[in-house]
């Protein structure tokens, strides 16, 4: 089991109390938290390790270094997993066939589980050999992908519970900060942003949060996150052409 960490002592006990009696090991790779999190970790019985941040990928990919097992369980500290994924992993531990397994996520959006607006299922691979592929993607938003060639995958029974935001502030928050990081990802590989994807993206993307994927099912937390990615996608693609502009 491995978590990367910053200032998460909020959630980290929950992290790792989910996964404590099945995993053979848990490793946090810390980004030099200000709190309490170091010593909730230590405290829970986890291996804790510290390193500067470089990037989500960059600090993924080195936290499964520290691991001493090459099969991973990788989870952020705000997620937990339910009792049906526990015995699925178990099961997987007891008799492991493929090279990763795929597990689906569901989301706590203020109070309210999300059923709708593309955020269930949100397939994820979160178990793996680690031999056999590595984090990729754009930051901030990181993926763990198998290799080209030979392997097998499989999904397997149970939800990553994801606890996200406890307010409306602080998901307003996470845009900001998510879309600096995209924003700069996106200029430091030459990708553009023309005037109408500024006002075509958002629209596309409250249309297909909300109506597409029916977010208007999870009432208010459907309608707010439908309208709260529209303004990130405007919002990432204004801090883009800034970046072009400087």
């Amino acid at each position: 089991m491995v978590i990367i960490t910053y200032n998460e002592e909020k959630n980290i006990a929950r992290c790792i109390q989910s996964v404590k009696d099945i995993a053979d090991e848990i490793v946090v790779l810390d980004s030099f938290s200000k709190d309490n999190t170091k010593q909730i970790c230590e405290s829970l019985g986890a291996t804790f390790y510290e390193h500067a941040f470089d990037g989500h990928i960059q600090q993924k990919n080195r936290a499964i270094t520290y691991a001493t097992y090459p099969h991973i369980l990788s989870l952020d500290a705000d997620e937990a997993l339910d009792e049906t994924l526990k015995q699925s992993i178990i099961t997987v531990k007891n008799n492991w066939t493929h090279d990763g397994y795929y597990m689906n996520r569901l989301t706590n959006y203020c109070g309210h589980w999300v059923k709708h607006c593309n955020w269930y299922p949100d397939t994820k691979l979160r178990l793996w050999d680690s031999r056999k592929g590595a984090w990729t993607g754009i930051n901030p938003h990181d993926k763990y992908e198998l290799h080209d060639g030979d392997h097998n995958t499989k999904h397997i029974k149970g939800d990553i519970l994801h606890y996200s935001f406890n307010s409306v502030a602080d998901h307003y928050k996470q845009v900001e900060y998510f879309t600096n990081i995209s924003s700069k990802a996106y200029f430091d590989k030459g990708k553009k942003a023309p005037l109408y994807k500024l006002m075509i993206n958002p629209i596309a993307k409250f249309i297909d949060h909300y109506l597409l994927h029916v977010g208007f099912l999870d009432g208010k937390a459907g309608f707010l996150i439908s309208k709260i990615s529209a303004y990130a996608t405007y919002l990432k693609y204004k801090k883009l052409r800034n970046l072009y502009q400087k």
